[in-house]
């Protein structure tokens, strides 16, 4: 195991020296943030992969333990760094830190509470090398009950779309399909990779010079809605977003998240803002843009208490 303590300038240049770049190797990114025991169990996960992989971590100023549990753990495995931020950055940022210091011609950014199996990795490597022209690879992500999670597949969150998932008119799109909201309805169990706008960000596959053409993670984004965009631009760019449904990872849901549920959903928030103006049409519109500007932390004032009183649950335990 190795361990940086490593800052990379924002859009850091993705390209490795000659002779550094490791065909076959996959470079798993995994980001942490006080992810705790979970993400023990996924770095313990990866190195598990029968596929030649080399992991970076890389911690966002975690205060419980974590670097050195990992140290005890893993330290004898050279495919283990660890890269070490003095502060939170986010999410987006610190995946473009770990994609910059990687030698693999594949890079999979993996969340801290996803499981992957011994054979997924390879699985991955082989599907996105039969497609012609791959961009973004997907797998089906299940929660800690088996269940399909919900942004699995997505389609691009457009202003009608997001008005369909929130006001519960999604669930009428198999009578409707004009209704369709955001995410997807859980698809059937196949072979064939499938196109569509986004996958989630959960687990993320891109060969590495698909990342590198459109300059990684949108580091504008501290956390959540990266992985909308970076799929937007990966299509915009000319590459297939694809998701395959015969592959699986688990995503326990927890770790840091939990612990500060309002942190979060602000920044959810931001990102769903910087989104639409971004990429949405509507936000040409003057009128249509302050309605969304207040849409969007409206809702967040309504649940702010929520998480909120969450948060401070969460800390008392």
């Amino acid at each position: 195991m190795v361990s940086d303590a490593i800052s990379c300038a924002p859009h850091a240049v993705f390209d490795v020296k000659p002779g550094e770049l490791q065909p076959g190797l996959t470079s798993v990114v995994v980001v942490t943030a006080d992810s705790g025991e979970l993400a023990v169990n996924c770095v313990a996960s990866v190195l598990a992969s029968t596929a030649p992989i080399e992991l970076l971590v890389v911690d966002n100023a975690s205060t419980d333990g974590l670097i050195a549990e990992l140290e005890k753990r893993f330290g004898g495995d050279s495919r283990l760094r660890i890269v070490e931020q003095a502060a939170n950055i986010g999410f987006g940022p610190a995946c473009n830190r770990g994609a910059a210091l990687a030698r693999g011609d594949g890079l999979l950014f993996l969340n801290p509470d996803c499981l992957v199996q011994d054979a997924t990795i390879g699985r991955m490597r082989e599907v996105a090398a039969g497609l012609v022209n791959a961009g973004v690879l997907g797998v089906r992500v299940l929660d800690r009950n088996g269940g399909v999670e919900k942004a699995t597949r997505r389609r691009d969150p457009s202003l009608s779309r997001a008005l369909c998932s929130l006001l519960g008119l999604a669930r009428f799109e198999s009578r409707w399909p004009a209704m369709g909201g955001i995410s997807m309805p859980p698809a059937s169990i196949r072979q064939e990779a499938e196109f569509v706008d986004a996958v989630s960000g959960a687990c993320l596959f891109l060969p590495r010079a698909v990342f590198n053409a459109v300059d990684g993670f949108d580091e504008s984004y501290f956390l959540h809605c990266e992985d909308l965009d970076l799929c937007r631009r990966v299509r915009d760019a000319g590459f297939d977003v694809m998701y395959v449904s015969d592959i699986t990872v688990r995503h326990e849901q927890g770790g840091s998240s939990r612990r500060r549920p309002l942190f979060v959903s602000r920044h959810k928030h931001r990102g769903m803002w910087r989104y639409f103006r971004r990429f949405d049409p509507a936000f040409g519109n003057l009128l249509l843009r302050a309605v969304v500007w207040s849409g969007i932390w409206l809702h967040f004032l309504l649940y702010a208490p929520i998480h909120g009183w969450r948060q401070i649950r969460a800390g008392k335990a």
